[in-house]
């Protein structure tokens, strides 16, 4: 067999169904918020700074008081009511010098507020004692210039602040800022064996995060990293150098946030000051500072060559002082790394025919290249304005899909880029402030086959069907052309607003309304190449090939200019010193044109409706429900989402506070899974079969069963043929006309607490959280048995009809809403902030989590069920049941040492139950792993800085990952027998770990 004997290789490419009464309650809402504010973004990174001012005769009425950045010069102005009250909102982030004048009395105090933070600040110009309060702080010492970020007490939101000096202290290899939320109880930031990120929260996958950068969502429409820049890749959404600090907000946030059903990030960009300022960096690691897998001590396979280098600047200053400022930074990255070889269904390297054995033990690498550009610049006209404009830019390039089952040859490379725009305008009056943004942002995403030639795929019959005929097939070795061809991306225009209003005593008022047009992109061929099967027991003859033919009726590509409107309204109302509830309602709505719109083809209808397989009493669906018509489909109207918490303080003093809170939040259907019934019959997936040994099948002249002939290999005999018989084959996706979006459902009750212990200010809170998840979407097999059944007689687990094909098509799908998840957790976190007057810092973090689905790892497919119906939940795949995170971070002799500590019990791994009741009952039982921890890591780094005078400083550091060479074994025997044969060796640990091995990293640059 020539792989390559019909096709040379060439280079590698480049590259509300409501009432009448919400209709009016949508439309007043909007009205107010129209009428309130001119339109733009939310404020959700703003702080605010509020309390009482006090004089020798009690609470000061009409008392001025400024708060101005040290930073920036930025100010803003607020007056006392009749009560002393006061409040300065819309606060960047920073430390702010508090001046107030109180008749003819003053009183100045430095303080520091951190992202999204409601701080308490009283002061007095008298003889009266003063206190500050930002959460757990309860003097004035606490939110001077040297403290650190602070939590926030008095809020329902399950919420933790991660401070810049984490970020820039604490040890870590990637610098992508979102490697720090797994500080934070109930979040998860792993990364995959091919270096890619992902951050998660509960059993909910990725696409149910959003993160918020400056108050702009980055939310990805197409793809399901959650946000842009974060599906399968190994580069980082945003320059960390670019990030001051951030919130994480686990659930019950807030009526603003939208888009999500699972954790919120939201983030603050640095900016520039009224000194010029500017640093460098470059770090570097590569596999002679890295000890051995285990693989390579045992000496399976070479030791690959890595490299990873990561460099970058910045540069701020004032543009006019104290009116206008600029901050520029870029960073890169470049990264080779290593991959595994790891044949698929439990083989072992060695059990493979000898001629496979010498490919599979090739030491490869994968390179990744990513350039990141951050600029911004802020100008304040006057006290009462502030006007940013910030520019973001990413690009990367990477070699993937490969190592595991995949050779090099047959990899994608994958290319990546992305441009973001925000305009902001800010307008501050004495009881209200509006917050406005103008955004744009264009992203595109295009992976390509790495080699141009045909791809073939080793397969050995699926476990207990050995002795079958035509048996199920699965991996075992890929190489050759692989098949990943795609063009998605997301392109458009934002304008949002929230006003803020204090004028109602005891009460904030937040409204916010938001209009997006986004034109939305999905092309996806796959596969590019044709893709030859064989069986490991006769490879010298495919037994089938794969490949993709061209429909003439439509576009290679779908497009859709959504358009998307949300409106919120929100009351955080101080009920008295112990009480605050947070009362808020979000409606959101979305159109997709191309779901909307579209009509399936009449000799799809004409086939569907001729498929009696499909008519019969027994079926258990109505093919009606999926034919559209182009009119019989609506946009989704019902995205109604009440957002409602309190919090009890139980001595007014911020010390100890009870809180809780429920609410509803809808993200949405990812745009790529809209796209299938469009895209996957433009490039119709084709299979034809060869008459082989244990793979028999009838020739026929207009079949697609063939007596295999070499000139199969040439892809334009394969398209001669499928041009010969139109829709013979392919795969045909419909979608349900009446799809919901997907949402959660999130409750919470919990305990903060304020103390002190050890001479300094601690912060402890226990969480109670309940998550549920609804309506995933999932696409189940629509084929169907002459009597309408799914299942022969007495089978409850797989036999899916595959054999009954649609006449004239292939197998079809049905896309609902279906898949649900739900979680149970316990949060506790304990923590001491680090300060520069004490010098260190501390933080504690444990999650216990009860994960459940009814789809293995929320899968978007199921062939071995009609539906999910009668499916019951197991337990969540990639989610430890116990999670433990604790650092440190102290300064001392002008060094800086940090560690980080991750301890987490096993995941469950995928697995069969064929055992217990036989093959005809199987059912999917996830297997554990029996050790009591499954992963744990060690990580440490020491900086030294050193002062050369004027200012400019040079420093050196070292981080070292994993420092004790713990092994994280992610590749287990799960398979569990059958019932006759059960497998004795289930649960036998293969030599497959998680990356890093021990590994040392140098980091050296200057400040200025």
């Amino acid at each position: 067999m020539n792989p390559n004997n019909n096709r040379p290789n060439r280079h590698p490419i480049s590259a509300l169904r409501t009432g009448a009464g919400r209709n009016l309650l949508a439309c007043a809402l909007a009205s107010c918020l129209m009428v309130a504010a001119p339109a733009a973004l939310a404020q959700s990174t703003a702080a605010t700074i509020r309390g009482v001012i006090s004089g020798n005769a009690g609470p000061a009425a009409n008392a001025s008081v400024t708060a101005t950045n040290i930073t920036s010069g930025l100010s803003r102005k607020a007056q006392t009511g009749a009560d002393g009250n006061y409040t300065l909102a819309g606060l960047p982030p920073g430390t702010y010098r508090i001046d107030v004048n109180a008749d003819g009395q003053t009183n100045t105090r430095n303080v520091t507020v951190a992202v999204g933070q409601a701080a308490t600040l009283n002061l007095s110009t008298g003889g009266v004692a003063e206190t500050a309060q930002a959460g757990e702080a309860t003097d004035l010492d606490k939110v001077t210039v040297t403290s650190t970020a602070l939590v926030e007490t008095k809020t329902s939101e399950i919420a933790t602040y991660v401070s810049n000096k984490q970020i820039a202290a604490l040890p870590q290899g990637s610098r992508n800022f979102l490697a720090f939320a797994d500080i934070v109880p109930g979040v998860q930031f792993t990364t995959g064996t091919e270096g890619s990120t992902k951050l998660r929260s509960g059993a909910q996958l990725s696409n149910g995060i959003n993160v918020y950068v400056d108050g702009v969502g980055q939310k990805d429409y197409v793809l399901k990293g959650g946000i842009t820049g974060q599906d399968s890749s190994r580069g980082n959404p945003f320059p960390q150098l670019g990030i001051a600090e951030y919130k994480v907000i686990t659930s019950n946030y807030k009526a603003e946030y939208d888009q999500l059903s699972s954790a919120a990030i939201t983030a603050v960009t640095k900016s520039g000051g009224n000194d010029y300022h500017g640093s460098f960096f470059w770090d570097r690691t590569s596999d002679q500072w890295a000890s051995k897998t285990v693989r390579e001590e045992k000496g399976e396979v070479p030791k690959a060559e890595q490299k990873e280098e990561q460099y970058g600047a910045s540069f701020s200053g004032p543009l006019i002082q104290d009116k206008m400022h600029f901050f520029v930074t870029y960073e890169a990255k470049e990264y080779n790394s290593p991959r595994a070889i790891t044949p698929g269904r439990n083989y072992r390297i060695e059990d493979l025919p000898g001629q496979f054995q010498d490919m599979a033990r090739q030491s490869i690498s994968a390179p990744f290249k990513e350039d990141l550009y951050f600029g911004k610049i802020d100008w304040t006209p006057g006290d009462a304005h502030l006007i940013e404009f910030t520019a973001k830019y990413r690009k990367e390039d990477e070699l993937t899909n490969i190592g595991g089952a995949r050779l090099a040859d047959y990899g994608t490379l994958k290319a990546g880029e992305e441009t973001r725009l925000d305009l902001r305008y800010q307008y501050s009056a004495a009881n209200w402030l509006n917050d406005a943004h103008l955004t744009y942002e264009d992203t595109t995403f295009g992976p390509r086959p790495a080699t141009l030639a045909n791809g073939f795929q080793l397969r050995v019959p699926k476990q207990g069907q050995e002795a079958r005929d035509n048996p199920d097939m699965e991996e075992v070795l890929f190489f050759g052309g692989g098949g990943d061809f795609q063009d998605k991306g997301q392109k458009g225009y934002a304008l949002q607003n929230d006003f803020t209003w204090n004028g109602w005593e005891g009460h904030t008022v937040k409204a916010g309304v938001k209009y997006k047009v986004i034109d939305i992109t999905a092309m996806e061929k796959q596969p590019y190449s044709p893709q030859f099967r064989y069986d490991i027991r006769n490879f010298a003859t495919p037994y089938e090939v794969n490949f993709s033919g061209t429909a003439g009726d439509f576009p290679p590509s779908v497009k859709s200019r959504n358009k998307q409107f949300g409106i919120y309204l929100q009351d955080d109302w101080e009920v008295n010193e112990h009480l605050t509830l947070n009362l808020g309602l979000r409606w959101d709505y979305e159109t997709t044109p191309s779901y909307e719109d579209f009509r399936t083809p009449a000799n799809l209808v004409a086939a569907l409706n001729g498929f009696s397989n499909i008519h019969q009493p027994g079926v258990d669906y109505n093919i009606n429900d999926y034919i559209s018509t182009g009119n019989n489909r609506k946009a989704f109207k019902d995205g109604w989402q009440p957002r409602l918490g309190f919090s009890y303080d139980l001595n007014g003093d911020e010390r100890h506070v009870i809180f809780g809170g429920a609410g509803r939040s809808y993200n949405r259907n990812q745009f790529d899974y809209l796209s299938f019934e469009r895209y996957r019959l433009a490039f119709q997936q084709i299979t034809y079969q060869f008459n082989s040994p244990n793979h028999s099948c009838t020739v026929t002249p207009t079949g697609n069963c063939f007596n295999f002939d070499p000139s199969f290999y040439d892809p334009e005999t394969l398209a001669a043929l499928a041009r010969q018989r139109p829709n013979a084959g392919s795969e045909v996706f419909l979608l349900n006309n009446d799809l919901k979006t997907p949402y959660s459902d999130q409750f919470s009750l919990g305990m903060r607490n304020g103390f002190a212990m050890f001479g300094q200010e601690w912060n402890s809170s226990a969480t109670l959280v309940h998550v549920r998840s609804h309506d995933g979407i999932l696409f189940a097999l629509g084929n169907r048995r002459p009597d309408g059944s799914f299942y022969p007689p007495g089978v409850s687990f797989g036999s899916a009809p595959f054999g009954e094909n649609l006449p004239g098509f292939g197998k079809f799908f049905l896309g609902d809403n279906a898949v649900e998840t739900k979680t149970n957790q316990v949060l506790l976190s304990l923590d001491k902030p680090f300060s520069e007057e004490s010098g260190w810092g501390v933080s504690f973090a444990y999650t216990y989590t009860d994960a459940k689905e009814n789809r293995n790892n929320s899968d978007i497919f199921t062939f071995d069920y009609p539906n999910l119906d009668n499916v019951g939940y197991t337990r969540a795949l990639g989610v430890s049941k116990h999670r433990f995170v604790a650092t440190g971070i102290m300064d001392f002799y002008g060094m800086t040492l940090s560690g980080k500590l991750t301890l987490a019990s096993p995941e469950a791994e995928e697995s069969l139950n064929c055992v217990k009741y036989g093959d005809k009952a199987c059912f999917f039982d996830p297997y554990t792993p029996g050790d009591t921890i499954g992963f744990k890591q060690f990580d440490l780094a020491l900086q030294k800085e050193w002062d050369t005078g004027a200012g400019f400083k040079m420093w050196a550091r070292g981080d070292v990952l994993n420092v004790f060479n713990w092994r994280n074994y992610i590749d287990f025997d799960t398979y569990r027998g059958t019932q006759a044969d059960p497998n004795e060796k289930l649960g036998e640990r293969r030599d497959n770990i998680a990356l890093p091995t021990r590994m040392f990293k140098l980091s050296m640059g200057f400040n200025w």
